[in-house]
């Protein structure tokens, strides 16, 4: 191993174009978990850019070269036989035991519990992320974002290889039976599933143990490639499931929903924000910290609003809702209500007004 790491601490590190995430690195140590193609490596390599060449050494642990009981016992010496103060282990195993040195950043899927480093979660683009790809602010951008959805490398795939791009992604970094539950959330995507659900679909078509098929939901659950809201008060309910990106939809189904689409967009763009929210019986999001829900209604009116707030009086008035956030594509406007303050806001003013 002492051969291949004096050639990995040599080699120069390129990076293409780098377009600044809302995720900032210091001299801290970290990992940093997020799904794959979700731009981990390059926030790292940018880092260590930064960085004096002598200072550092990253290493891909998925370099078939690399012996991971072999790398354990010569990292730390080699390091300090360099000088290095800064390591990356990038799709970082447990195979591989901790490494002494002033900095270590991991890179991995799945979180690992590390007391001594610092945890960061790293998501596919958000909106105000993806206006960094953009030549121009305006309309396009958001019909682009439909198009391309938040993983970072799809800027440079032609539209005519995008989901089979994804489709190849997906079956590299997933064992088979978390990409059937994939597809089969892709195809019930913003709407109320269970595992058990899930379980009983799949065995009409294959066999397939519930054992294994649940720990494969947790996984993916856990990775972030599925996510799911709890319903308000009942955390037993089902949950609804939400995927990591919208450009699974068209990659994964052939199925189109467009208002199940912009309901997962707003959900993802709540959980970059870090508001909690929940879902009940005709409210998309709720969120009890503001006071307020969100509700995804792209091509709303006033007529089809005042009908919703009135299916809706009830909920307003058990929990006291303040506001009352309607997002849609292009629709801007307010309306007045007596229990809550009532906007619609597009989505793109609603993404960037935080």
């Amino acid at each position: 191993m002492e051969i291949l790491l004096e050639e990995l601490y040599k080699t120069d590190i390129s990076l293409e174009k780098f377009h600044f995430r809302k995720l900032f690195l210091d001299e801290k140590s970290y990992q940093i978990n997020g799904i794959t193609q979700s731009g981990k490596t390059k926030v790292v390599k940018n880092y260590l850019l930064g960085l004096k060449k002598s200072s550092y050494l990253y290493v891909d642990c998925n370099d078939l070269r690399i012996d991971k009981e072999g790398l354990s016992e010569a990292l730390t010496h080699f390091c300090t036989k360099n000088a290095i103060q800064t390591v990356v282990l990038d799709n970082y195993t447990p195979e591989i035991k901790s490494i002494h040195v002033a900095q270590l950043i991991l890179c991995c899927e799945t979180h690992y519990e590390l007391d001594f480093l610092t945890t960061l979660k790293l998501y596919p683009l958000d909106y105000e992320e993806f206006l960094s790809y953009e030549h121009k602010y305006d309309s396009t951008a958001l019909n682009h974002f439909f198009k391309l959805g938040g993983f970072p490398s799809m800027h440079k795939i032609s539209a005519d290889e995008r989901a089979l791009y994804l489709q190849k992604m997906l079956k590299n970094a997933l064992s088979s039976i978390e990409l059937d539950i994939l597809i089969f959330c892709t195809k019930m995507m913003a709407q109320k599933i269970s595992p058990y659900s899930i379980y009983e679909r799949l065995k009409q078509t294959q066999k397939i143990s519930k054992d294994k098929l649940y720990a494969a939901f947790d996984a993916l659950s856990a990775k972030g490639y599925i996510h799911q809201l709890l319903k308000v008060n009942h955390p037993k309910a089902v949950r609804k499931v939400y995927l990591c990106d919208i450009s699974l939809k068209s990659a994964l189904t052939i199925e189109k929903q467009f208002s199940k689409l912009f309901e997962n967009m707003i959900y993802l763009e709540l959980l970059k924000s870090l508001k909690e929210a929940f879902y009940d019986d005709g409210i998309d999001f709720y969120l009890p910290s503001h006071d307020e829900i969100i509700l995804g209604m792209p091509f709303a009116d006033e007529r089809t609003l005042f009908k919703k707030m009135e299916n809706i009086e009830a909920f307003l008035f058990t929990y006291q809702i303040k506001k009352v956030t309607v997002v849609t594509m292009s629709t801007e406007g307010s309306m007045s209500h007596p229990l809550s303050h009532v906007e619609m806001v597009p989505f793109d003013i609603w993404a960037l007004g935080d």
